[in-house]
């Protein structure tokens, strides 16, 4: 029987940060579910989360296009592809979690160590637009930045830490959580990340 005094283990970041080149979007969630929920090495694997749903729907008017329904996981050679040609980057805002309880809940998730933005950035020059789509993660980035208020859902800010006078701003959209847990019809979430999409010139 474990004791309580027990310190819950931490967990480091089983992905890589995919950086294409040429990303003009830059996707930071808190951090991927347990690897028991996954059905792709990728961001956003959990089958029961509508990213890839939500992005299939806005950028070919197809929910299951990244969807190989006989097998119930996604597509990640289809998506990687994609990404790569349209230019979105992924990664999370912590690097080491402690999990305070056994599910994907950002609620119970400690960040031990957050990302370094900064040097994501670096390697992506053509950025402008951050996205989160959950609280903590959006928490995280804000504490990273020394935002005093973040966006609300649906909205953004200019980021004044790495946006400069010489045109090149960078904006952190706040969309709403691809997770069936988050309380809004599947059409008003595609509504909003079509906007997003098509202020950063991707649709």
């Amino acid at each position: 029987m474990l004791s309580n005094n027990t310190v819950t283990p931490i967990e480091y970041h089983p992905l890589e940060p995919f950086l294409p080149e040429n990303a003009h979007v830059l996707f930071l969630g808190s951090f991927p579910p347990q690897k028991k929920r996954w059905c792709m090495e990728f961001y956003y694997p959990n089958f029961i989360n509508d990213h890839w749903r939500i992005e299939g729907e806005v950028f070919y008017g197809d929910r299951n296009h990244f969807v190989l329904i006989d097998q119930k996981v996604f597509d990640r050679k289809a998506i990687m592809t994609f990404c790569k040609e349209k230019g979105i980057a992924f990664y999370d805002t912590a690097t080491a979690i402690r999990r305070l309880k056994d599910n994907a809940s950002d609620e119970f998730l400690e960040v031990v160590e957050p990302t370094d933005i900064r040097a994501l950035l670096r390697q992506l020059p053509h950025c402008e637009a951050i996205v989160t789509t959950g609280q903590k993660a959006t928490d995280t980035l804000c504490q990273y930045f020394n935002i005093e208020e973040g966006p609300r859902v649906g909205s953004s800010i200019t980021i004044p830490e790495i946006s400069n006078h010489d045109g090149h701003e960078v904006r952190l959209y706040r969309l709403p959580s691809s997770s069936r847990a988050y309380p809004l019809a599947f059409d008003k979430k595609v509504a909003a990340y079509r906007n997003m999409f098509e202020l950063v010139g991707l649709l």
